[in-house]
């Protein structure tokens, strides 16, 4: 006998007027494939000890942040190239540094990242 999955339904329901008021709701796929990009930018953990070092740093230089995240300057310079096409990161140069610092929207991805693991990340087995 042949099991349906358990992630489907078994009978076609919908309750259309909640179902409208929540696709109103959604941004456009243009803004949703922009969060996305943003997303997958800092899927990357060495990509969000980044972020998360220039949250905290506000602008760090690559020599500085590779030292701070304990990576390669070769290392963290690829991956900062990663986070400003991604519009994570913005760059500015000062004689012969490269400064680096996060983008109004960097700022508000990576303070939600972090957010969210400092909240899972608080609570220990078998406490409240």
């Amino acid at each position: 006998m042949e099991q349906n999955p358990i992630d489907s339904c078994d009978l076609v329901c919908l309750n259309l007027p909640h179902a409208e008021s929540l696709r109103a709701l959604l941004p456009p796929s243009d803004r949703m494939e922009g969060a996305a990009s943003g997303a997958r930018a800092l899927a990357d953990p060495t990509r969000l000890t980044i972020a998360t070092a220039l949250w905290h740093g506000t602008e760090l230089c690559v020599c500085d942040m590779a030292w701070v995240v304990g990576q390669a300057q070769n290392l963290v310079s690829y991956h900062l190239r990663q986070l400003k096409s991604a519009g994570l990161v913005s760059s500015r140069r000062q004689r012969q540094l490269v400064l680096y610092r996060l983008t109004e929207r960097g700022q508000a991805l990576t303070e939600v990242v972090v957010a969210a693991t400092t909240v899972t990340g608080d609570k220990e087995p078998g406490h409240v």
